[in-house]
Order: structure tokens, then sequence, then C-alpha cells
């Protein structure tokens, strides 16, 4: 298990923008085969803050995700959208 959080905030100007090109790209992502799991979070008190949190089988299919042409369009759409973003990525412990 490969597991991803991705902290997203944009430009206030933009937030309307956002939400929308986000929401495509997450239901898209959700339809890949290695991704287990792509949930899009917010606070109503930071309403410019995104948080993603996603579960693939392995980096592989993260990496295969980055190649997706619904995640290349969606980077393209949203990239003068975002002030910041902070990508947190993790492995499974096998013990």
């Amino acid at each position: 298990m490969f597991a991803v959080t991705v902290t997203i905030e944009v430009f206030p100007h933009h937030q309307d923008d956002f939400m929308p090109a986000m929401m495509a790209n997450a239901r898209a992502s959700r339809r890949e085969s290695a991704c287990n799991r792509f949930d899009v979070l917010s606070d109503p008190e930071r309403p410019g803050e995104i948080f993603l949190y996603e579960i693939y089988d392995d980096r592989a299919g993260f990496d295969a995700h980055h190649q997706t042409p619904h995640y290349k369009e969606f980077d393209r759409t949203v990239k003068e959208m975002i002030r910041r973003k902070t990508v947190t990525t993790f492995a499974e412990v096998d013990v």
C-alpha cells in the first residue's frame, strides 16, 4: 500500500473554479485500477484549503496516476489557481 496526502491552498479568487476541476479529477482517479481511495476534504472554516487523501496499490500506481490524461488536464487547468501545494507520501511498513 502507498498513501499520499496533499494539502492545496487555492487563491481566494479561484475557489469557485478550482472545485469542479478537483472533483472531476477525483472521480476519474477513483476509476484507476491501482487507486483504492481518493478523498477530497475541506473545512468550512478554511474554504481555500483542500486536503486529499489517496491510497494506491504501490508507488508505481501513484506514478501511473500522474501520467493519466485526466491528471495532466487537471494539473494544466489548476496550475495558476494554486498558491501552495504540499505532497507527502507514505509506504506501508512491512514488519
